[in-house]
């Protein structure tokens, strides 16, 4: 008798089973009637690509070395009062004992008074050890209560375009602010705000305002391969930025550890870089370099016999001249890019001897070249 109840039993829950199942409304089945929104049935932890794994690390490790710096410079206005012009940029620290790079616009100025606040907001006052106005840079050191986290000086001649870069700054007083982008180009020219030529520079469309001058341009190792230097335009950012490599940062640390006084060398000569159908055009050898355009008169590339163009031809909106000097090589190296004299003068200072392989007239040669100072 128990097994036939135990039987009817397993019928019924088995049919109640099957009614609940195939009679209910699909709706009321996935969810209670209360739910008003959808989504996952399990959740899920935020997952982080590779790339943006990369980005936190470098930040997380880059920012406690960033820092921001404020100067104040007093001037006299119409009136003959003495008033305070404050302004504001960002630097990096290369040691641990508080020395700063930053750019020579951040700290220009008559006797200025510049403070650096860390990461951690401590703030210290900052004196300027050496400045090198023609590649707009400058080093300042504070006096740190503790031994302070700094960023590894990376090689930007290696620099190709289209590779990741992330600058680190304080834009529009807002510190501690990232932004990534890519190399947009190399070898730019651009005009500071005195007008002086900043040559050789790193193009980039990583975001740089106001107020990021002088914080570093990182690689996704996390090296400084740059300080960002300007923008394009009086505003803020359009996507065009420039960074000055930090090789050329290098001789000046070198001769600064080594008590010498930075000298920025100098050749004196203005060049363009032609390769392939134009070099070819202009009866130059097809592989291309840099085509002299002026050879300024009692420079040491003049000593040297560098020979400028001999007449002006229009290629395109320009004019070229031509029947100078090709620069193929520097110092054994193959002229390949447009920066390829500035990025050679950056490993170098005055007194020291580069040697150019030329091409003069269908002939090959080399010249060597003691190079002079530049008058900043």
């Amino acid at each position: 008798m128990r097994k036939y109840r135990f039987l009817l039993l397993s019928a019924v829950f088995i049919g109640a089973f099957v009614y609940l199942t195939t009679k209910l409304p699909f709706a009321r089945r996935l969810a209670p009637m209360s739910r008003v929104w959808s989504g996952p049935g399990v959740a899920r932890g935020a997952g982080l690509s590779t790339d943006e794994v990369n980005n936190i690390e470098i930040y997380k490790s880059a920012n406690r070395a960033t820092v921001n710096i404020t100067t104040t410079v007093y001037r006299q206005n119409w009136f003959m009062q003495i008033i305070p012009d404050t302004g504001t940029g960002s630097g990096f620290l290369i040691s641990a004992d508080g020395k700063i790079l930053t750019n020579n616009h951040v700290v220009s100025g008559r006797a200025p008074e510049v403070q650096v606040t860390l990461a951690d907001k401590s703030r210290y006052k900052a004196e300027v050890l050496v400045r090198d106005p023609t590649n707009d840079l400058a080093l300042i050191r504070i006096t740190p209560k503790k031994k302070e986290r700094y960023l590894p000086l990376g090689d930007s001649d290696g620099i190709q375009v289209g590779q990741k870069v992330l600058a680190i700054g304080n834009p529009f007083g807002l510190e501690g602010t990232l932004t990534t982008g890519i190399i947009s180009s190399l070898g730019r020219t651009i005009a500071d705000e005195r007008g002086r030529e900043l040559e050789g520079m790193m193009q980039t469309d990583a975001a740089i305002n106001p107020g990021n001058s002088g914080g570093p341009l990182l690689d996704s190792q996390g090296n400084v391969i740059g300080i960002n230097t300007a923008i394009l335009g009086p505003g803020a950012n359009i996507g065009i930025g420039f960074a000055m490599p930090i090789n050329k940062a290098k001789t000046m640390l070198d001769d600064y550890s080594a008590g010498r006084r930075y000298q920025r060398p100098r050749l004196g000569i203005a060049v363009v870089y032609v390769m392939g159908d134009l070099a070819e055009a202009m009866e130059l050898p097809a592989e291309g370099g840099l085509l002299i355009q002026e050879v300024s008169a009692g420079s040491p590339a003049a000593a040297a016999g560098l020979r400028g163009p001999t007449r002006w031809v229009t290629v395109g909106l320009n004019e070229v001249g031509i029947g100078g000097d090709l620069i193929m090589a520097i110092d054994g190296k193959p002229v390949d890019r447009g920066d390829a004299l500035s990025r050679a003068l950056s490993r170098k200072r005055a007194g020291d001897t580069t040697e150019l392989s030329i091409s003069r007239g269908g002939s090959s040669m080399k010249v060597k070249v003691t190079l002079g100072a530049a008058l900043d």
